[in-house]
């Protein structure tokens, strides 16, 4: 699972793994703009069902200016995730550097009513040098 999620972390039960991807096709660097695809998994390891209900992302590019974004859900998504379940999902994120991070948190409701926020890690956005 390490070779194809290599970020991870795990809060109260639910592991968050992420990779990520350049995507060449949708960039312009002449522009000012890079772009990077997302896979996120979510895994329940508790022994609750719970509910994402909003998103915190923390995006730094490589000037280290920070822009945090929030929402409700994931693609449109509010996901339920059963115990030993899981979730995918994948997103983009274009930047006006060719390098740069992300990371945030999931704020989740489980089924006894409590609510927590899980981590989402840090990884970091590459564009390949060019030329290199």
């Amino acid at each position: 699972m390490k070779a194809l999620f290599p970020h991870e972390a795990t809060t109260d039960g639910i592991v968050v793994r992420v990779s990520a991807t350049y995507l060449p096709e949708q960039s312009q660097p002449q522009q000012g703009r890079w772009f990077w695809a997302y896979h996120i998994r979510i895994e329940n390891g508790s022994d609750r069902t719970v509910q994402l209900l909003t998103r915190h992302w923390i995006i730094t590019d490589g000037r280290g200016e920070r822009h945090s974004v929030e929402g409700e859900g994931v693609i449109g998504e509010l996901p339920v995730i059963e115990p030993d379940g899981s979730f995918d999902y994948v997103s983009g994120c274009p930047l006006s550097t060719p390098t740069g991070a992300m990371q945030g948190s999931y704020h989740m409701l489980a089924d006894d009513g409590a609510t927590f926020d899980v981590a989402i890690p840090r990884f970091a956005l590459l564009a390949p040098a060019v030329g290199a």
